[in-house]
């Protein structure tokens, strides 16, 4: 699994983590919603809406993501940094907003399983990220709060990708 995607290199003032899906939906079908740089509402819980400010949709765009209430951020400003269709992977930074997550950078890689039960495929989901941890707060706090974050993204997006899939 394309590993070299997901071993970042951690200043002593960052943190990050991976975090892994497997998803009973083939990996076309899973790609085709992650990779819509403009439309992360599709499976990401806490984004209210999203609207590019810049580009479209692909490498370089930017988009203005606002956040539904009760999470401690209001807006988040995101740029496309890589969007690989043919190695399936998909690089994201943080790069303004009203939130604590500075110098924040994901990536995301799809896999390709067979299901040795049913003879069919799987598409496991690996998402890595590095961010700053903000001052006043712990590396553990800080990686706590965004695994939790990526890990309910990464469940919606099982739950709608496996509905999709079923005949």
């Amino acid at each position: 699994m394309k590993h070299q995607y997901h071993t970042p290199e951690l200043s002593s003032n960052q943190c990050g983590s991976s975090l892994v899906q497997t998803i009973d939906a083939p990996l076309p079908l899973v790609w085709s919603i992650i990779r819509r740089f403009d439309n992360p509402q599709a499976y990401k819980q806490f984004v209210k809406s999203c609207k590019l400010s810049s580009g479209n949709g692909g490498i370089g765009s930017i988009r203005e993501v606002v956040v539904v209430s009760g999470l401690p951020a209001a807006s988040s400003t995101e740029r496309l940094d890589k969007l690989d269709d043919e190695c399936h992977v998909m690089m994201i930074s943080i790069i303004g907003g009203d939130h604590r997550l500075a110098n924040y950078r994901s990536t995301t890689t799809l896999h390709e399983i067979r299901d040795g039960g049913n003879g069919g495929w799987k598409t496991v989901v690996v998402e890595s990220y590095v961010v700053d941890v903000p001052a006043g707060n712990s590396k553990e706090d800080t990686c706590c709060f965004a695994d939790m974050i990526i890990a309910c993204n990464l469940r919606s997006l099982a739950r709608l990708t496996e509905k999709m899939a079923t005949p």
